[in-house]
């Protein structure tokens, strides 16, 4: 997902022009790869060097460069998203043969492995989608139905996952179980029963109960939660926390997405809880205290590229999950106002790194270093 997120916001030159909504269907032409295109959609965004961002009706978005020579139409058909049996039927044909539908409430679930296994993957997503939205809704923030239904595409095991997630995510999809892909708007993962130890058969041949004993065992808690953090990132995107390739800061989307992932080894499907005390994220904060130099709140809130960074990766992503327990717990209504500060924003402007600063300060007092030294203490005390 990051290494998408980075490639389309480089994609449109700066100087945006913002389209008047309108409720027809827009379609953009253009060349590609020596090949005539063809997209129907929703532009969202129109560069003043003629680039575009549009947004199809699979929930895709797409962006056309200058040089791709794009041609916009449109006609009196209005903009509509396609139906879940319209998007299965137009995905499938983009998955390996043998690939299956299972549809709950808001997923459209793609599955290549056992149907128990999609069936336990609906409920999972139903869980927190229902869980996350409470949630919110409990703060006062109103969160929309997505436009889309929500898509997973789940893969028997990780040797085909790999095969059709390495194209797309690159090396990272070898380190991974899961990922949400900003640009497709869908998740990719694999059956995370295979290989369990304790399963009785393999893949088709499990049982529902099978799975969950498999998935609430401690050794495959972070597994889940991985799925967790990924399917949280595609609810908050679709359901209006967030706004897709806006200047949200990665503190503030990788935190809620860990404040969610927290697993639950009480539970026999592995999670069923928000907002527990998340131990290995504190456990490497605690660890990363020994070298945290004084500015790193301040660098936290501006700069995106640690978490991309192999030596500085789990330390960011422990302090962003530190920061956003605390706020929540010790500032939540201050935290509300920046989140609405945040969901306003439009994709593709990029904020300075003082822009950045202004706008958490403005909800959460000027005095950052008092600020930081309040969430230590605040930790120091958390078990």
């Amino acid at each position: 997902m990051r290494r998408l997120m980075a490639a389309a916001v480089a994609a449109i030159a700066l100087g945006l022009v913002w389209p008047i909504p309108a409720e027809a269907l827009e379609y953009v032409t253009f060349r590609r790869g020596g090949k005539g295109c063809q997209v129907a959609g929703r532009v969202l965004v129109t560069a003043q060097d003629g680039g575009l961002m549009l947004l199809a009706r699979d929930g895709e978005l797409w962006t056309v460069q200058p040089n791709e020579h794009p041609e916009l139409t449109r006609d009196a058909v209005p903009f509509q998203a396609f139906s879940a049996d319209e998007l299965a039927q137009k995905l499938l044909a983009g998955l390996p043969s043998g690939f299956q539908v299972h549809r709950t409430a808001h997923y459209v679930i793609l599955y290549g492995t056992s149907r128990e296994y999609s069936q336990w993957c609906g409920a999972l997503f139903e869980r927190l989608y229902a869980n996350f939205t409470n949630w919110w809704s409990k703060r006062g923030v109103a969160l929309s139905e997505p436009e889309f239904p929500l898509v997973a595409s789940v893969f028997g095991d990780r040797t085909s996952y790999l095969r059709h997630a390495e194209p797309e995510a690159g090396e990272a999809a070898k380190s991974i179980k899961g990922y949400f892909n900003l640009m497709t708007n869908r998740m990719t993962l694999y059956d995370l029963s295979e290989g369990g130890a304790s399963a009785r058969g393999r893949g088709r041949g499990r049982t529902a109960a099978q799975i969950n004993q498999i998935l609430s065992q401690p050794e495959a808690a972070w597994n889940v939660a991985t799925i967790v953090h990924e399917a949280t990132h595609q609810i908050a995107y679709n359901c209006g926390l967030h706004t897709r390739f806006s200047d949200c800061p990665r503190w503030f989307s990788e935190g809620i997405a860990m404040y969610f992932e927290t697993p639950d080894l009480a539970s026999t499907k592995g999670w069923s809880s928000i907002g527990k005390v998340n131990q290995p994220r504190l456990a490497q904060f605690r660890a990363y205290l020994r070298k945290r130099p004084a500015d790193s709140l301040a660098s936290l809130l501006t700069d995106d590229k640690q978490f991309l960074d192999a030596q500085k990766g789990a330390d960011a992503y422990a302090e962003a999950w530190v920061l956003t327990y605390f706020l929540i717990h010790r500032y939540p209504k201050q935290y509300v106002a920046y989140l609405r500060t945040l969901s306003a924003k439009k994709p593709l402007i990029q904020d300075d790194a003082a822009t950045r600063l202004e706008e958490f300060k403005q909800a959460f007092g000027d005095d950052l270093a008092k600020l930081d030294q309040e969430m230590l203490r605040y930790f120091a005390k958390i078990r």
